[in-house]
């Protein structure tokens, strides 16, 4: 009996559990543009998806039990049960989809037993948000599937639970909902505080541009604890600064507040005030002028959370160093830090020159050779059958 697939991955679902799905969705990874850790400091920030995503194909089974299964490594198939769902007892790939389930679970809803196959081009560890991709993919056909009828507000703020609270990672809302409410051709500009969204226009080849993505191959999770503390680090300094959040500090109030952090906390929260004031001005920059003339707000960025956030590494300063040395017009390292991936905002004319020089400079530093490509913004999650 062979499998009558509209898709790829229905096939690979059919040979997997010998029926098919009941559909298909798929949900992508995200780029962000700039606005680091101001997201659950309730501040602002500009990401979008990308054009690499996460797909899973669903059905429905009777009874309470999971199945899940991905195509990727040799792990064969998980099973549990949506009656004994536990936080931060899942492991590997699977606490993504399990931690949305119980998430959905404790809003309420119903989640019946179901077959779950997983494909994803979103690099790992990468800092591109394969963990939110995974979530975003099985939210979205949860919802269908449940006939949930939740919009994308409640969708992120459900993922953001299964990630705080299942997953055990202590994530703001910036992954979610770039990967939940992306646009072609757009950045999101999102307030963290009230998850209002404006999509700005970031066309970077209409501008003789390419953004490359460098991921250094330096693996980072956000369950660890360098994320932790420097949340924890934000959420000290609001409470000393007598703020509902590092969002209602201004720059003008940096000096004032010297006076009263102490050294590490006050460099924190410098940080994220500045990189606020640093996602506005870039997106009044792109209205104006367009993606040419943000290069040295990249740059800016990069510089505070490395010296300020302290989150970047070796390798993420030299493939920045390196790009901006080269003919990019502006480089930051992006995602949660402590590994993961730069971004570098590059002349078409000077892609290949900075492509081959930081393969270079990694081989020099005996640094693992770096994966090097472009991104441009993508449509955000979607069912496709």
């Amino acid at each position: 009996m062979t499998a009558p697939a509209t898709t790829d991955l229905e096939a690979r679902f059919f040979a997997a559990f010998g029926r098919q799905p009941d559909g298909v969705w798929q949900a992508p990874g995200r780029v962000n543009l700039i606005g680091e850790h101001t997201d659950y400091n309730e501040g602002f920030v500009l990401p979008f998806a990308i054009d690499r995503t996460a797909r899973v194909a669903v059905a429905v089974r009777p009874g309470s039990a999971i199945r899940l299964l991905s195509t990727y490594g040799d792990q064969g198939v998980t099973t549990a049960d949506t009656a004994s769902l536990e936080a931060g007892t899942a492991k590997g790939w699977t606490k993504y989809p399990l931690g949305v389930i119980w998430s959905l679970q404790q809003r309420g809803i119903d989640v019946p037993g179901l077959d779950l196959l997983l494909d994803s081009d979103v690099p790992l560890g990468a800092g591109l948000s394969s963990s939110h991709a995974i979530e975003c993919a099985v939210i979205s056909a949860l919802n269908d599937l449940t006939g949930a009828g939740m919009g994308p507000e409640d969708m992120v703020l459900a993922t953001q639970r299964a990630e705080n609270d299942f997953v055990g990672a202590p994530t703001g809302i910036m992954d979610q909902s770039a990967s939940l409410r992306g646009s072609k051709g757009h950045a999101v500009f999102l307030d963290c505080r009230d998850q209002s969204v404006q999509l700005v226009p970031f066309e970077a080849e209409a501008a003789g541009l390419v953004l490359l993505v460098i991921d250094t191959k330096v693996s980072h999770s956000h369950a660890d604890g360098g994320y932790a503390s420097r949340r924890a680090s934000c959420e000290l300094g609001a409470e000393v600064l007598a703020v509902k959040a590092l969002r209602d500090v201004t720059p003008g109030d940096l000096e004032e507040a010297s006076g009263l952090l102490d050294e590490v906390t006050f460099r924190r929260v410098r940080h994220v005030v500045t990189e606020n004031d640093r996602v506005l001005q870039t997106v009044e920059l792109l209205g104006q002028q367009g993606p040419s003339a943000i290069g040295d707000l990249l740059d800016a960025s990069h510089a505070s959370m490395r010296d300020d956030f302290e989150i970047s590494c070796a390798e993420l300063d030299l493939a920045v160093d390196t790009s901006r040395a080269n003919g990019a017009i502006g480089a930051r390292m992006t995602g949660g830090g402590f590994g993961g991936a730069a971004i570098a905002l590059t002349p078409v004319s000077e892609e290949q020159k900075v492509r081959t020089a930081v393969v270079r400079a990694f081989a020099e530093a005996g640094y693992t050779a770096p994966d090097i490509f472009t991104v441009t913004p993508a449509a955000g999650a979607m069912r496709l059958a």
